[in-house]
């Protein structure tokens, strides 16, 4: 791409953003050496690991990467036989360890969806961890080597502490003698180059013999290691030239192991970098809240709500531009700071976004084309220096690019032909315009003059757009309407800002009536524009009412559905506890009537053992009514003769379906009732087209006025999980819309806000809740919620 291009598009600040969110030096490196790729596949390639990177960071959140050093130079001191240092191996270490902390993020909560070009790249990373716990054990900090890095060393220093303390020991013994006291200046120990000395009086010199390593200023005081310390600080010395080669040969074994793996871990530095730098591309789509844009070599743009990167989100307004389908060139007409050079800028700036592998701030399902050049003619650029006008400087530019230009290449003109004199400006900026559209160059130009209008209007492949601007409040909205040619609203503007009306009739007759006409076709157009997008308005709020009415009124007989059949189990249920309770209560009576006579006649018992049977019969009538009315299958006929695709009903569901499989040996086939498969028996089904029986309202109405008796208006679901919180919850609240409870309580407790979110989520799409909230202090805080049921 040519360089005024990028530079007048500000693609250089996009770059700037991009760096902006790199963590280290090499990400930051490849950040500004990014550049538009011609390469369509190349194009695909870098999209797609933006995207992978995009869904990655909202998935797991961000890539473990902060912190990362740049070894790049440390690298080449290996690679020459240096040793590196303390902080050089820590800052290797610390790069091996992010290569596997990158494994570990990696490869957990690993589920369905993958990332193949994030994997791949972290997957081709080598661990070295050997070289992570050999440096960490040996080095503490940028300066300091552990005591345990060798069992020498640690030995080495020992003795050092030990040899230290005795000269100490030594020295604190002659300041605190009488017998050299009166030598002294002060009874201190001090410290000259290395070696542990005591102030003695100029005139005691011959006192305190040892050696003489300084003295004070005035000469009065002589710093003196006495004899009986000498030969102890030449054993600490040797002890810490010991010292000096041992951390040496620690530092050159570790550097060792380093160079060992030289080709391995230079492979980790550019993988890291290159990940460093995908994670930017993510990081400023998500900043900018960019799509995916679909790449094509045909030419094609049509951008969805765009919006350019570098103006403010909640100011700028989204546009839609296309070109390169019904037209090649796109002519943009309006008024000064309507918006046509930001359109040039966002259509060009995001084409090149686009070829440089970054999302773009639009709607889902844009396109954008891949040229091979991008050509701007944006702004005065007039030179004092060169002695250019504006029209020269503009024409100059003009004159590079089509002599520059390729068959696939973007151009953008920014007021075509402005500078000079209209009519001669108008003819050459038409010339211009159809020097391009015959060659298929695609071309988007703003412009003031009325002729270019026409031009658009009477050549096919050219067509009009506008920037729209309200009279009313004299400002423009800065919506881009392509296929109508835009307004001067000179006229208008003057009488809105007081002109008199002679004024602007006199300016009229000076108007040719070809000219008159045109802006009255305009005004037209315009006001059948806006009619027809306020009726199309209506229209698609019309749509979205009808949709999210038919959607509940879906929901809400799935949900009729799905009380039907719990509302059954439930009857089922109580009735064989009602069988059970009553035979265990008739048990223990007669147990109790046989135990009171056992003692009376055998007479007695004959009655008594009589009166027993007759009670079991009518508890087997009981039983067995409750029996064939809960349970009892109406009878009907299998169905003969199943095709694939047949309707049919299951009657044990009482849900009607289509056959998927044809029966087995013992009868059983596949069916499908609504969104679920399943698998019945032919014995269990029934055609479609038999007469259903009427379901008996009593016994719905029983339930329900069982329901009304049992269901308290509060539940408690602590110390359950989110399944069964959920499950008792949606089951408690189908209850209480049936026992047309108003409030109710579900105590959820305080916890993590698990239990709490997920009631949340689910009282939300509830048909039969009407509001909800968070308990007041009196009500249990945020530990419980106050739901508000639908009447029934």
């Amino acid at each position: 791409m040519n360089e005024k291009a990028l530079r007048v598009l500000e693609y250089n600040k996009i770059i700037g953003l991009l760096c902006d969110n790199t963590v280290s030096t090499m990400g930051r490196d490849l950040a500004e050496d990014l550049k538009p790729s011609k390469d369509i596949k190349e194009i695909n390639e870098l999209q797609q690991e933006t995207t992978e990177a995009v869904n990655l960071i909202l998935k797991k959140g961000s890539i473990p990467l902060s912190g990362l050093s740049d070894i790049r130079t440390i690298m080449k001191k290996v690679k020459i036989g240096a040793v590196l240092a303390p902080g050089e191996l820590l800052k290797v270490a610390e790069t091996l360890r992010a290569c596997r902390r990158l494994k570990v993020f990696i490869n957990e909560d690993k589920r369905d969806e993958s990332f193949p070009i994030i994997e791949y790249y972290i997957d081709t990373l080598s661990t070295h961890k050997h070289i992570e716990e050999a440096v960490y054990n040996a080095i503490e900090s940028e300066e300091e080597i552990a005591d345990r890095a060798s069992s020498l060393l640690y030995s080495i220093r020992r003795k050092i502490k030990d040899k230290s303390v005795s000269i100490r020991e030594k020295l604190n013994h002659m300041i605190t003698s009488p017998a050299y006291q009166k030598y002294l200046q002060e009874p201190i120990i001090t410290i000259r180059g290395d070696r542990h000395v005591l102030p003695v009086k100029q005139e005691c010199r011959a006192n305190v013999p040892g050696i003489i390593h300084d003295q004070s200023g005035s000469g009065a005081t002589l710093f003196i290691e006495p004899m009986t310390v000498v030969e102890m600080h030449n054993d600490l010395k040797q002890l810490k030239l010991q010292e000096i080669d041992e951390i040496e040969r620690i530092l050159t074994e570790l550097t060792a192991m380093v160079e060992d793996k030289y080709e391995s871990i230079n492979t980790n530095i550019e993988i890291l970098a290159t990940l460093d730098f995908i994670f930017s591309k993510a990081k400023l789509s998500l900043q900018l809240r960019c799509t995916e844009p679909k790449i094509n070599s045909n030419g094609i743009v049509n951008i969805k709500k765009a919006r350019h990167p570098l103006l403010k989100e909640d100011t700028v307004v989204p546009i839609d531009v296309y070109i390169g389908e019904s037209f090649n060139t796109l002519v943009v007409t309006g008024p000064n700071t309507g918006g046509k050079t930001v359109t040039l800028k966002t259509v060009g700036l995001l084409t090149l976004m686009s070829q440089a592998g970054l999302h773009i701030p639009a709607s889902d399902y844009s396109e954008i084309a891949v040229f091979d050049e991008v050509f701007a003619d944006i702004g005065d650029e007039q030179s004092i220096e060169q002695s250019l006008s504006t029209f020269s400087s503009h024409m100059t530019n003009i004159v590079s690019i089509l002599d520059n230009i390729t068959p696939n290449s973007l151009t953008l003109f920014d007021e075509l032909g402005a500078g000079t004199d209209p009519t001669e400006g108008a003819a050459l900026a038409m010339a211009i315009l159809e020097l391009l559209h015959k060659r298929n160059i695609r071309t988007i130009a703003t412009t003031h003059y009325s002729e270019l209008k026409v031009y658009a209007l009477s050549t096919k492949g050219v067509c009009n757009a506008s920037v729209e601007f309200d009279v009313a409040t004299l400002r423009p909205t800065y919506k881009l309407l392509i296929g109508i040619p835009g307004k001067s609203n000179a006229f208008e503007i003057s009488r809105k800002l007081g002109l008199r009306d002679d004024v602007i009739n006199r300016a009229k007759e000076f108007i040719n009536k070809e000219e008159v006409e045109f802006e009255d076709v305009i005004r037209g157009l315009e006001e059948s524009r806006k009619k027809a997008e306020e009726e199309r308005d209506i229209a698609a709020r019309v749509r979205i009412d009808v949709e999210k009415g038919k959607k509940e009124l879906d929901q809400r007989l799935d949900k009729i559905e799905a009380q039907k059949d719990r509302m059954l189990r439930d009857a089922q249920r109580e009735a064989l506890s009602v069988v059970k309770q009553a035979k265990e209560e008739a048990e223990a009576l007669i147990k109790e009537l046989r135990e009171a006579m056992e003692k009376e006649s055998a007479e007695k018992s004959a009655l008594i053992e009589k009166a027993r049977h007759s009670i079991k019969r009518k508890q087997d009538d009981i039983e067995e009514k409750i029996g064939e009315a809960v349970f009892k299958k109406p009878s009907h006929e299998p169905p003969k003769n199943l095709k694939l695709g047949d309707t049919i009903k299951i009657v044990t569901l009482n849900q009607k379906g289509y056959v998927l499989s044809l029966p087995d040996q013992e009868g059983n086939l596949m069916v499908q009732a609504g969104i679920m498969k399943v698998n019945v028996n032919i014995n269990d089904l029934k055609s479609d087209n038999e007469e259903e029986k009427k379901p008996v309202r009593t016994g719905n109405k029983s339930i329900q006025s069982a329901k009304t008796r049992s269901v308290v208006t509060q539940v408690d679901v602590r110390g359950q999980n989110l399944e069964e919180a959920m499950m008792n919850v949606d089951k408690y609240i189908d209850d209480a819309y049936l026992a047309g409870l108003g409030q109710v309580t579900i105590i959820h407790g305080k916890g993590t806000g698990i239990l709490r979110s997920g009631i949340m989520q689910l009282l939300k799409g509830h048909s039969h809740v009407k509001s909800y909230r968070s308990g007041a202090f009196n009500e249990g805080g945020i530990g419980a919620t106050i739901v508000e049921i639908k009447n029934n």
